[in-house]
Formats: C-alpha cells, sequence, structure tokens
C-alpha cells in the first residue's frame, strides 16, 4: 500500500520578522499544497487496477482489522481549522494595547504616590470599560458567526467486510472514520468524504464550486486500465476521475477509493493556512503606530515639565505629582474606550443591516479598504443556470429552436441537469399545454459521457395535422461537436438543405462565436424517423437535421452594475478573481460594466515572481482560473503596493485568501472554513449590503480619528501653556486634580463621539491611519489653544490681580474654566472641515454632552465640591473676558483650518 508521509516544506526561506514569517509560511503552504497536487495527478495517471493495488484494497472494500490499523496509522479524516480562543484568552487579548498599558502604568505611578488619589479609580475604570467592551462584542460576535455554520451532512456510505471472506456490506460511518483505501459509495446530494479516485462512475456530476469557482457541475468518470484512457492533467481539480474533498454530487452514481485523507487532502493542505498568528491588518498597524506616536509626544513632553517646575518651584515632590498629572492630560487616556465603543456601535449598525462582524477591527478595515477582489459566482452573478439565447444556424434567435429544445428536456425520464430545468423555465405555462397536447413520448436515447448527447423520440398527435401512420421525431441535444457531427443537413430559414463542408464550418463558428462570449452551449439536431416502431437504439441517431443552439449562463444580477458603480464612487477598485474559465469570467464582467482588459490567468500568475506580480496586479481587473494558492498571492501582491484589500468569497478556495486580506468576508451559505476565516459575514450575498458596511465603516473610523484629533491637539495645546506659564508664574498654573477633573469633564462628553455624523464628503473615500498626519495636526491645530490660554493668563494676571501665591486659586480657577470650555466647544471646530453649526451640525447626542461639559466647567468653581478642589468663585465681570476669548479662538481655529486644508488637502 502507498504511503502517505508528510509533504515536505522548503528550508528557511526568509530572515526573520513578522512579514517574512508571514511570507515564509505562505511559501510553505503554497508548496505544500503544490506537492499535494502533484501526487493527486500522478495517481490520476495510473490504471485503476493500480491504485487499488498500492492502496492494499480490491473492489470488495477493506475488512474491520485492516481499517483499525490504518486509523491509528493516519489518525482520523479531519483537517486543520481556526477555533475560536476560550473566553479567558478572548478578555486577555482584550487589554493587548499599548494605551492601556500606559495608563496601567500611570495608575500605578499615581497610586504609589497617593493610595487615596481619586484619578486612579478614573483610570481603572477607563482601562476596565474599554477591555470590556472590545471582549464582550467579539465574543457575541464569534458566538452568532458559530451558530451560522450548517453542516451539509455528517455521514458517507462505504464499502466493507467485517473480515477476510466476508461478505461486503455499505455501512453508513462519520467521514472523521474515513481511512485510505476505503471504497467510498455516492449518490446525487452526497458531499464527497476525501479525496476518491473514481473505480466506476455513472453518470456522474459534480459541483466543484467551493474548489475552483465554476457555477457549472462538471463530468466524472473511472478511467479503464490501458494507456490511450490514462488521464494526463497536472491539476488535481481538472483530473476526470478524481473527486476532492468539499465537492458534492449533484447527479449520478460512483465508487471511488480514498487516496488521501485530512490534511493530507486537497483540501487539507490549504487548510494549513487558516491556523497560527493571523496576519497583521491595517488596522493593527494604523493603531500601532499612532499609539506610539503619541506616547513618544508624552516621553518627550513630560520629563520636560517636571525639569521647569522642579527647577522654578524648588518642590520636586510637586513637580514630579504635576508632571504624572501632565502625562495623563498628554495621553488620549479615552482612546481605547472610544475606539472599542465606536467600534461596537459599528458592529450594531451593521448587524440591523445584515452583517455579523466577528472581528471588531475589520470595521475599520472595511471603510479603509480600496480595493475589493470577489469571485463572481453568487456575487455579481445569481448563481443559477439560466437560457439567455436559442439561435438558429446564423445565430439569429428562433423559437422553433427553443421548441425543440424544450421537448427533449421536457420528455426526458432520466435525472434532469441544470441545463434542462432552465430550457423548461423558459417556456411559460401556456406554452407547455399545447405542445404537451402535440407530442406523446415513444422512446428515449439517454445521456451518456462518452456520447454527451441525449435523445427523446416523440409521436406527432394528430392535433398537428399528420395524417396516416403515426410520425416520429427524434429530438438529440448535446455537445456541439458530437450533434453537429452526426448531422447531414441543416434548417436554413425554414428550409432543409444539405451540410457542406463551408456550412459545417459556418455553424461552428456561430457556437465559437458564442462560446467566446462566455456563453455554454449546446446543439439541437432533429430526424423524422422512415420507419416508426417502439424502441430505438443509438445508431438511430445519424442523418440528423442540425436545427440550431442553445446558450446558457449564469446570469447577472440585476443590481451588480449598480452596486459596483456605488463601490466605485466611494474609491473602491474592484477585481474579479475566479476559478471559472476566462470567457464566462470576461463576459461576466463586461456585463455589469467592469473595464475587462487583459485576463490573467492562473498559470500566468505562476509564471511571475512577487515583485512582477505585484505590477501586474495593479493593473489587472479579471484574473480567472486561479487556484487557492494563487488567490491569496494576488492578495499579497495588492498589499505590498500599500492597498487595504478586502476579499469576498465563500468556497473552499477563498479560505487562505479571506484569512491573508486586511478584511475577510464571506456569506452565511458559505462552507464552514470559510466562514472561519472571515472577518464580516453577510446574511445575503449582495454587493448593496457590503457597499453600505464600507460607509458604516469609514464613518466608524472618521468618529476614531476625530476624537483622536480633537483630544491629541488639545491636549497637546494645555501641555503647551502649561510650559509656558510653568516657566514664568511663582505657582503652578493649575493644581494636578483639576488636571485630572477637566480631563475626566471633557472625556465623558467625548463618549458621545461614536454617535457623531461623519460629513459626505469625507464618506466618498477610503480612509486609513495616518500618525505622520495626526504628529502635523497636533503640532498646528494645538498652540492655537495655547494662544488663547496665555491671554488668558495675562488677564488672570492684570486683569483680576491673581498675580501671588495667595491668589493663586482664582488665577486656576479662572484658566480652568477657560480651558474646560474652549476643549469642549473646538470639537464642534475640528469635527468637520465646513463652518459649524452652520455647515454641518452635529448631532443631538453630542450637542447634549457638549452642553452638560460646559454647564459643568461653569458650576464646579461656585459648588460644594470648590474648596475640595481648590476652586474659588470667579467674579461675574469674567465672563465677557471669557466670551471674548472664546470667540477670538474660535475664528482663528476656523482660518487655521481654511489653510490647513488648502495646504495638506484634507483635514481629518
Amino acid at each position: 500500500m502507498t504511503t502517505l508521509t508528510p509533504t515536505p516544506t522548503p528550508e528557511k526561506l526568509a530572515p526573520p520578522g513578522r512579514r517574512r514569517r508571514r511570507e515564509r509560511h505562505a511559501a510553505e503552504l503554497e508548496a505544500r499544497t503544490r506537492a499535494v497536487g502533484a501526487r493527486l495527478g500522478a495517481i490520476a495517471a495510473q490504471p485503476t487496477a493500480q491504485v487499488l493495488r498500492e492502496y492494499g484494497v480490491d473492489r470488495a472494500g477493506l475488512c474491520q482489522a485492516e481499517v483499525l490499523d490504518r486509523q491509528e496509522r493516519y489518525g482520523l479524516n479531519t483537517v486543520a481549522r481556526e477555533r475560536a480562543p476560550r473566553w479567558y484568552a478572548q478578555l486577555a487579548r482584550a487589554y493587548a494595547n499599548p494605551f492601556i498599558a500606559v495608563l496601567v502604568f500611570l495608575a500605578a505611578v499615581m497610586y504609589w504616590q497617593d493610595p487615596a488619589d481619586p484619578g486612579v479609580v478614573i483610570l481603572s475604570v477607563m482601562v476596565a470599560i474599554s477591555g470590556l467592551l472590545r471582549f464582550w462584542q467579539e465574543f457575541r460576535s464569534g458566538r452568532a458567526a458559530d451558530a451560522l455554520k450548517q453542516l451539509v451532512t455528517t455521514t458517507t456510505a462505504v464499502q466493507r467486510r467485517a473480515g477476510r471472506g466476508a461478505l461486503t456490506t455499505t455501512v453508513e460511518i462519520p467521514m472523521e472514520q474515513v481511512v485510505p483505501g476505503d471504497l467510498v459509495k455516492l449518490g446525487a446530494g452526497d458531499l464527497i468524504p476525501a479525496d476518491l479516485r473514481l473505480v466506476t462512475a455513472k453518470d456522474l456530476m459534480v459541483s466543484q464550486a467551493a474548489l475552483s469557482g465554476e457555477s457549472l457541475p462538471v463530468a466524472k468518470t473511472d478511467v479503464r486500465d490501458g494507456e490511450e484512457n490514462r488521464c494526463t492533467t497536472a491539476d488535481p481539480v481538472e483530473a476526470g476521475n478524481l473527486c476532492l474533498m468539499g465537492t458534492s454530487v449533484t447527479s449520478g452514481t460512483a465508487t471511488g477509493v480514498v487516496v488521501a485523507t485530512g490534511a493530507d487532502t486537497y483540501f487539507g493542505s490549504m487548510a494549513g493556512s487558516l491556523v497560527g498568528e493571523r496576519p497583521q491588518t491595517n488596522f493593527d498597524t494604523g493603531v500601532r503606530r499612532v499609539s506610539f506616536l503619541l506616547i513618544r509626544f508624552m516621553l518627550v513632553m513630560v520629563p520636560v515639565v517636571f525639569a521647569i517646575n522642579g527647577l522654578t518651584k524648588g518642590d520636586w515632590d510637586e513637580a514630579f505629582l504635576f508632571a504624572v498629572a501632565v502625562a495623563v492630560g498628554l495621553t488620549p487616556e479615552m482612546l481605547p474606550m472610544v475606539v472599542s465603543a465606536n467600534l461596537a456601535r459599528g458592529a450594531v449598525a451593521m448587524a440591523k443591516k445584515k452583517v455579523v462582524v466577528k472581528r471588531l477591527n475589520a470595521i475599520q478595515n472595511l471603510g479603509a479598504m480600496d480595493v475589493l477582489c470577489t469571485d463572481k459566482t453568487g456575487t455579481l452573478t445569481e448563481d443559477r443556470i439560466v437560457l439567455d439565447r436559442y439561435l438558429d444556424v446564423h445565430g439569429t434567435e428562433d423559437s422553433e429552436v427553443l421548441e425543440y429544445g424544450y421537448l427533449n428536456a421536457h420528455f426526458q425520464t432520466g435525472l434532469r441537469n441544470l441545463m434542462d430545468q432552465a430550457v423548461i423555465d423558459r417556456v411559460n405555462e401556456a406554452e407547455e399545454v399545447v405542445v404537451d397536447a402535440r407530442f406523446t413520448m415513444v422512446d428515449e436515447i439517454p445521456f451518456d459521457f462518452a456520447r454527451r448527447r441525449m435523445s427523446v423520440v416523440l409521436n406527432r398527435n394528430g392535433l398537428s395535422g399528420a395524417a396516416g401512420r403515426p410520425e416520429h421525431v427524434l429530438i438529440t441535444k448535446g455537445a456541439v461537436e458530437e450533434v453537429v457531427a452526426l448531422c447531414t443537413h441543416l434548417v436554413d430559414r425554414g428550409e432543409r438543405v444539405e451540410l457542406t463542408d463551408q456550412l459545417r464550418w459556418h455553424v461552428t463558428r456561430t457556437a465559437e462565436d458564442n462560446n467566446r462570449r462566455g456563453l455554454r452551449v449546446l446543439a439541437v439536431a432533429t430526424r423524422t424517423m422512415p420507419d416508426p416502431r417502439d424502441t430505438y437504439t443509438v445508431a438511430d441517431e445519424s442523418g440528423l437535421t442540425l436545427v440550431g443552439f442553445l446558450a446558457f449562463l449564469d446570469p447577472p444580477k440585476a443590481d451588480a452594475a449598480a452596486a459596483l458603480r456605488g463601490l466605485a464612487d466611494n474609491g473602491i477598485a474592484v477585481k474579479v478573481v475566479t476559478g471559472d474559465n476566462e470567457l464566462v469570467a470576461a463576459r461576466v464582467c463586461a456585463d455589469v460594466g467592469i473595464e475587462v482588459g487583459t485576463v490573467v490567468t492562473g498559470p500566468e500568475v505562476d509564471a511571475l515572481d512577487d515583485a512582477e506580480l505585484s505590477r501586474l496586479a495593479a493593473t489587472t481587473t479579471v484574473f480567472a482560473k486561479v487556484n487557492p494558492v494563487q488567490k491569496a498571492r494576488i492578495v499579497r501582491a495588492l498589499q505590498t503596493r500599500g492597498h487595504t484589500v478586502g476579499f469576498l468569497g465563500d468556497g473552499i478556495n477563498d479560505a487562505a485568501a479571506l484569512r491573508d486580506a486586511d478584511v475577510g468576508i464571506s456569506v452565511d451559505t458559505a462552507v464552514d472554513i470559510a466562514k472561519e476565516s472571515a472577518d464580516i459575514i453577510l446574511l445575503e450575498k449582495d454587493l448593496t449590503v457590503l457597499e453600505q458596511g464600507v460607509v458604516q465603516g469609514r464613518t466608524t473610523f472618521g468618529n476614531t480619528i476625530k476624537y483622536i484629533k480633537m483630544t491629541a491637539s488639545s491636549n497637546f495645546g494645555n501641555v503647551f501653556s502649561v510650559l509656558v506659564a510653568s516657566a514664568f508664574i511663582p505657582f503652578q498654573p493649575m493644581l494636578a486634580i483639576m488636571l485630572l477633573v477637566q480631563n475626566l469633564v471633557y472625556d465623558i462628553a467625548q463618549l458621545a463621539t461614536p454617535w457623531d455624523r461623519m460629513d459626505e464628503d469625507y464618506l466618498r473615500k477610503p480612509r486609513n491611519w495616518d500618525a505622520k498626519g495626526i504628529g502635523r495636526f497636533m503640532v498646528t491645530i494645538g498652540p492655537i489653544s495655547s494662544v488663547f490660554d496665555i491671554a488668558m493668563f495675562a488677564i488672570m494676571w492684570n486683569v483680576f490681580g491673581a498675580n501671588t501665591e495667595a491668589n493663586q486659586a482664582l488665577f486656576q480657577s479662572g484658566w480652568f474654566i477657560e480651558g474646560l470650555l474652549s476643549q469642549t466647544l473646538i470639537v464642534h471646530m475640528i469635527r468637520t472641515r465646513r463652518i459649524p453649526f452652520l455647515q454641518s451640525r452635529a448631532t443631538w447626542p453630542v450637542m447634549v454632552m457638549t452642553l452638560l461639559a460646559v454647564a459643568t466647567g461653569l458650576f464646579l468653581p461656585f459648588s460644594p465640591l470648590a474648596s475640595t478642589i481648590g476652586f474659588v468663585p470667579v467674579p461675574m465681570s469674567y465672563f465677557p473676558w471669557l466670551i471674548g476669548v472664546l470667540l477670538a479662538y474660535c475664528t482663528l481655529t476656523q482660518l487655521v483650518k481654511g489653510w490647513y486644508v488648502r495646504r495638506f488637502g484634507g483635514w481629518l
């Protein structure tokens, strides 16, 4: 028996590093899949008897002792699959964030300084809520995704014996108990449990859409002993005598010997890409860069504040406490919580639109996506076969061709295939009644794969006007080459004429023209039988008259073109990556308005190195006849050019690409392994639903960036003001507790940010993390507030006499109010590139929280808590000055905003 040894993987392929490890892992999996494919190709080329001999089995099947031995040797027939982590692992991962680490560190320092410090509790609550929000949403979504998994079948029929010499019986066993050498019995509706080499087959049609992407079932047959009949394809999916795990039988029966199980199957070789560490996505990279940018600002500014305060005030303990408070003030401590709240709210909004979000980060990736790779079947097309046209020999529509095609499909007694049903569906009910009345079934010559055609013989009833003896007409439908070869005449504009060599070339070209348009073409021919009788044979399929052609396709969805235009309007380029042939792919893409250009096929992809493929992928719209390894390579090639890539797929062959993409998108009807690999699951396979998800993703990301830019620039401005004040004022410009309270009130007000809206012009383009842009925004917009903070310092110092340590509480109270109100009101200036309130208004939750924050800031110096925090009431004459400062601040900010947009081409 053939020993199934693990497929060798390459040696070290690249230096260490996250990207290198990912590339090395991908290369190893590609090599493994190719090796498995080559081994299966070799098996397909062997005679049946040799295959059975090598696997140590005869046509009676394995005995129980052999089964037990092989189960011990090869293990269960299962493949690697990604499993949801335990709840406690998910909870721990929810807190794996650099900002959370900073907040925990700051809380620890504050606790060390003063265990009773309320700031410790504030920071701890922020950290706890942030992690719990993320954990609960992902945990709940994971459970919802698990509930979507539908098992097609769990058992399979195998031929076994109790012992040597015992009678053969067919038993149903769980799929995971199948072993190499088992003889599996297949029938319509069965899922192929392992990789099989066919031993016998009758009219077998197998759906390979999950592996190849082809919408039509393909014919499979056993290959008899003998050189001339051997299958020589190197691609196991193309082999006519192999049935691969994960595909299914649509019609016919067969028996096959198991040649590979579990990880050694073609499917199993691909499943290895679905376990282990997931690739870093656009979101992960963006958050990390922004986090470390803000942490770097903190690491620079805090020591400077500490040094200046210690040197100028002489109290190093107080300077340290103040520096810690500044660190808290400079850190957007609500960032993890606001990001989690934003993503969670986005997931809830998308759930209402029939989209299940398994991984929250995918929402932002969906908004940042600028390239969508998608299969065509079921996404651009309806995933069903229809009769598109019925043509005479010149390619002109002819209802007589439809009538004869209908008669052939309607009267056959065998199992109708998808094209037979498409012909029947095309004829309306009234016409069916008339046709049924005119003809009666006499006999049929069933379809077989050698002839590639089937015929029915019908009697024309008296209603048709025939007189005398019965008139029998034979109607044949099948593959063009086979049917045309049997024809001696054709119907030309109603006249029966001889089929000359010139006309034969002409009708062949008509069929080929339709093939080139991506249509599946069948020929229809007839013969009026000279001697009517009760039975007919294959020999009667001669001297036929060609009537015309039936052309079929999987039609484009009615809304596909509009959905593609919507994605294009949102700045997303769509690339079709399909396992179907190039002619069909080009036809469908053209029908839905995609600029096809040059179609690149799988073998062409294999001939390119990564750099060449990256350049080609950037300019290619349609990839056809691509296998799972090639799909994943195309995704990675696009990512190397800086694109955020989404992949929409539902088959086994899509799983690796779904995992490698920045956002993997599948549907609830997909195979389990595709749903496990996906980040987002659509409950409807509809690009319109996806477009809505993209807009929601951009809204979520926009609100996150809004918070980061507002808070980071405001905090930077505050710290800059503190630096100036510390250098020239003989007391602390604001107590540490005041800074914490100010930040707390401001941050609570920002909890409404996830409920804000984004301007329409912002939603039209993919949006991405830009750490450099955030840094530029901070140092450009932040100091504007410092200008007016310093103006308020001067007012408090000179106008209100708050220029001694005895009056420092008045100074601090005045700056607290101005700082909090300016920080809160400027939210409305920064949230839009337009003029706030007039051209763009925030949602009511944001407006309410703004008013509450302003009211809190005005109330605290006059409240019973004032003395506890260190406030004193400010005089009424302070408020006209405050209004003037705030109006000037808003005006200057709006002017700088206009300059910034013109200078850098964007705002948020």
